[in-house]
């Protein structure tokens, strides 16, 4: 499967409370949450069914906690889906959880397995906090996301040092995460952001003069683009890089619309609970 450059609108997978939605296989959708619209383009190397790449998307908290994770591990079939299957039981365990720390811990201690060591792994996280616009992200060793702000017309690389960084979110400790490297940062969305994830094969791909784009090459493609059509913008940077030749693709355009969650009834509260409880 290639991801399409078209302009048909495509059919928005709109998540539920407590629902994980994602995997490792070949997929070109629209996902609606609260707060955000996101276009998931990921192709697996070579017209396979299930490639390296991992992508997930879930949501709870009354609407107000949304997670994005992307991952890249070195391989393809059985052995990445079952990688995929305990990736997707972390996204679950943590569903209610605004910290990422523990999740990034159990990340860590799972790429560490015996089963899995020696397979060059990579993840991202970030968790969308719809009462504050916040975007808190976790780099495992990940190229860094593309960051497009729109009231200044700008792309720039979201980094740990990136300007403008949240000091505080809901007394949310940010900073390194023991036992790991990893470090928990924050930044506020404002109306119209972006924000794009991604797996290594767009900045590995060869730019016109024969090297590797890198994330600077990356970014400088992302600035030439049409930051108006998000929809769009996964297949662009995917045509503008280059990429998938070699290796998996997917790419992770979240576009900021700064909707709250809907309000809930008391009958839509109980069932919550009840889902998060494990009984119902």
């Amino acid at each position: 499967m290639e991801c399409q450059q078209t302009t048909e609108p495509r059919r928005t997978h709109e998540l539920v409370c407590m629902e994980v939605w994602g995997g490792n296989e070949a997929v070109e959708k629209a996902v609606s949450v609260p707060g955000v619209d996101a276009w998931i383009c990921s192709r697996p190397h070579d017209g396979a069914a299930g490639g390296g790449d991992i992508h997930y998307v879930s949501m709870c908290a009354a609407g107000t906690i949304v997670r994005f994770a992307v991952a890249d591990v070195a391989g393809h079939g059985q052995s990445v889906s079952e990688l995929a299957v305990r990736l997707r039981d972390l996204m679950r365990r943590n569903i209610n959880t605004l910290n990422q720390a523990r999740f990034a811990r159990a990340l860590n201690e799972l790429f560490g397995r015996e089963d899995i060591h020696g397979r060059f792994a990579t993840a991202i996280l970030a968790t969308y906090h719809t009462p504050t616009d916040h975007l808190i992200l976790c780099n495992a060793g990940h190229p860094a996301p593309l960051w497009y702000r729109a009231s200044e017309r700008s792309w720039r690389l979201l980094t740990p040092d990136t300007p403008g960084r949240a000091e505080r979110v809901a007394n949310l400790p940010l900073g390194i995460i023991d036992p790991t490297d990893y470090e928990q940062f924050a930044v506020r969305l404002g109306a119209g952001d972006l924000v794009v994830m991604y797996t290594d094969s767009l900045i590995e791909a060869s730019g016109a003069n024969g090297t590797m784009l890198g994330e600077a090459g990356l970014l400088k493609l992302a600035s030439g683009l049409a930051a108006d059509s998000p929809e769009l913008l996964a297949q662009s940077l995917v045509a503008a890089a280059g990429a998938g030749q070699d290796d998996d693709t997917t790419v992770l355009v979240l576009h900021h619309n700064a909707s709250n969650p809907p309000r809930q009834g008391v009958w839509e509260k109980m069932r919550m609970t009840a889902k998060v409880l494990g009984i119902g």
